[in-house]
């Protein structure tokens, strides 16, 4: 079982800055990425960003590309998200998971979806005001 803390989540106006972190611990053997998504209310959960832990090779929403930088320290088993140039529409519950995914994924651009995570961490919420 994996046990995942989220943390950074705030209040910004819009074009500010943030950055997540989500710790990782517990057995974390069977797993090969991590990642960040989010929901709106009345919306469905969205991939935002993840990251293969060995590799580093990382993928993103095409809403979040040139604004967001997912990284990964493995010594820490700690995952972070920068969020730059925020948005309202950034507005959201962020949720850190973990799931082996194939890499195969990557080029059907499946990697962000929610069915390949089966760790999920209790979110961490962030709104942007205009």
């Amino acid at each position: 079982q994996v046990q995942l803390v989220e943390s950074g989540g705030g209040s910004v106006q819009a074009g500010g800055s943030l950055r997540l972190s989500c710790a990782a611990s517990g057995y974390t053997d069977s797993t090969n990425t991590m990642g960040w998504f989010r929901q709106a209310p009345g919306k469905e959960r969205e991939g935002v960003a993840n990251i293969y832990t060995a590799t580093g090779i990382a993928d993103y929403a095409d809403s979040v590309k040139g604004r967001f930088t997912i990284s990964r320290d493995n010594t820490k088993n700690t995952v972070y998200l920068q969020m730059n140039s925020l948005k309202p529409e950034d507005t959201a519950m962020y949720y850190c998971a973990t799931g082996f995914v194939a890499t195969w994924r990557q080029r059907l651009r499946q990697t962000l979806q929610p069915y390949n995570y089966n760790n999920w961490g209790q979110g961490t919420q962030v709104t942007v005001s205009s």
